[in-house]
Parts: structure tokens; C-alpha cells; sequence
């Protein structure tokens, strides 16, 4: 069984300066593919269940399913509920096999946000279960706009939450569908001085490559969630599958192409800022 908690994948890359990849899950095909890229290459990974998967697939479905896989690879691979927006969504997390859950509490009052942090914090590690948080808001693309990380809240936050990892708000942004995000490269050298926490950065498909790399090597940041990079490669390849195969009804047959195409990203994305192994 090679499930882990979140706090043992990024102990072990900031030790020696690497970052795991938090893989946005939102079907089976999606899962499978990042599963496989990680058994093929050794590569640990993180596989996220957001919003977005739960509002289709149960909760306790996704924990049991995120278990099953991991235990098919000697490869590490953290279980995540990603973007818990209350206590009762982490604690269903928790219960439900998940090895991680994060709260994102980042709109709300910084005390508050520490408050539920802890609270969660303290019962998930009695499962040993790692609890990642927020500071600052992450935005999205076209949508709701980011509020950087302050470095002072950021510092309190990591202090007083119990959290093992801390998002940060550093120009990363969700949904970007190219390589346009202008990192604030040195706020993140900042917030890792006053902080003991491995970083995080969500919206990471908006960072190119070597920006990516840069960071997993050189600062603190353990953690890269993608999503929206490997769902456009995905679905175009769904796209030129069913294309080909206009008179087929054989839906297998017809997804199959799409995770060998997304296990090939996939691997160039964990190689490129994982272990140099």
C-alpha cells in the first residue's frame, strides 16, 4: 500500500528540492492516467478531488477509488480533497480515505480562517491525515480576482493553524488556459523566510515550464496543483478519437487514446519538476 499523507510527500521535496504535482482528478480516465504516469516513472504524485469531481462523484466513492489506485503502484501518491470550503466537507474527506484534505478558508477573516484550520487540523491528525491551507486568494481566469498573500497574515497563519502545508497567492491564477502568469518570484523567497510550511501554488497550468522548474528546485514551494493543462490535452485528444471513430458506439474504444495522450503529458510535467532521479 503506497498511500500517503500530504506532509510525507513534501517533507521529503523541500529536503531535497523537488515539488510533487497535485493532479485536479474529475473522472476515472483522469485517475487512471496520472496512476499510471506515476508507477511508469517513480514519481510521487498527489491526486486532487475538487469541487468540481465531488459534484459528480461521491465523496466516499472518490476516497475508496483514490485508495484502490494507490495501492496498485509501489510510487507514493497522497489522496486529496481539494478546496474543503467548510469543516463538515474536510471531516467527510477524512472519514472517507482521503490521506489529505485541504480547507480553504482563504475569504474569510484571517482569525477565522485559523480557527477552523486548527480545529480540523487537530482531528485529522489523530488519522494521520495532513491538512493543507490558504492565505491570500487565488483567483480565477476571467472570474473572481486574486488578493496576494500577505506576509505578515501568512506568518500568523502558519503558526497558529496546525495546517502541514500553506497555500499562497503569489500572481498564480485558476483556469489559465496559457503560460501568462507573472510570478512574484521573491515574495515567495519572503514568505519562505517567516514561514517552516512547504509552500503551495494553485493555478500552476498558468506558470510555463521553466518558471516551474525554477521554483521546485530553488524555493520552498512543494507543491504544483495542474489541472486545466492536462484537461485541454485530454480533451482534444477525446475530441480527434471521436472523430476518427464518427461510426463508433464503443465508448471505451473511444476514450482509450485520451489517457495514453494524458499519461505522456503527465510524465513531462512530474519529470520536469519532480526527483532527478
Amino acid at each position: 500500500m503506497t498511500a500517503v499523507n500530504l506532509k510525507t510527500l513534501l517533507t521529503k521535496a523541500n529536503r531535497n528540492n523537488y515539488s510533487v504535482a497535485g493532479l485536479v482528478v474529475i473522472c476515472w480516465e483522469d485517475a487512471i492516467a496520472y496512476t499510471e504516469a506515476a508507477h511508469e516513472t517513480k514519481i510521487p504524485i498527489i491526486l486532487q478531488a475538487g469541487p468540481s469531481c465531488r459534484q459528480y462523484t461521491p465523496v466516499s466513492i472518490l476516497g475508496k477509488m483514490f485508495r484502490h489506485l494507490a495501492e496498485q503502484t509501489k510510487t507514493p501518491i497522497c489522496c486529496h480533497l481539494d478546496h474543503g470550503f467548510s469543516y463538515d466537507e474536510c471531516i467527510e474527506g477524512i472519514e472517507s480515505g482521503f490521506t489529505s484534505v485541504m480547507f480553504d478558508g482563504s475569504k474569510l477573516p484571517l482569525n477565522k480562517n485559523i480557527k477552523i484550520s486548527s480545529k480540523i487540523s487537530n482531528i485529522a491528525h489523530k488519522h494521520n491525515v495532513s491538512v493543507e491551507g490558504e492565505v491570500g486568494i487565488v483567483g480565477y481566469h476571467n472570474g473572481n480576482n486574486s488578493f496576494g498573500t500577505d506576509i505578515e497574515e501568512a506568518k500568523k497563519y502558519s503558526l497558529e493553524s496546525g495546517v502541514d502545508a500553506m497555500a499562497i497567492s503569489v500572481g498564480n491564477t485558476h483556469l489559465q488556459q496559457s503560460k501568462i502568469a507573472k510570478i512574484d518570484y521573491n515574495k515567495i523567497l519572503k514568505i519562505q523566510k517567516i514561514s517552516k510550511l512547504p509552500l503551495v501554488l494553485h493555478g500552476s497550468s498558468g506558470i510555463n515550464s521553466n518558471m516551474r522548474k525554477k521554483i521546485a528546485r530553488n524555493t520552498k514551494v512543494a507543491k504544483l496543483n495542474i489541472g486545466t493543462e492536462l484537461r485541454i490535452t485530454a480533451c482534444k485528444s477525446l475530441r480527434q478519437s471521436y472523430n476518427k471513430k464518427k461510426s463508433s458506439f464503443d465508448k471505451i474504444e473511444i476514450i482509450k487514446p485520451s489517457i495514453i495522450e494524458l499519461k505522456k503529458h503527465t510524465k513531462k510535467i512530474i519529470k520536469n519538476i519532480g526527483p532527478i532521479l
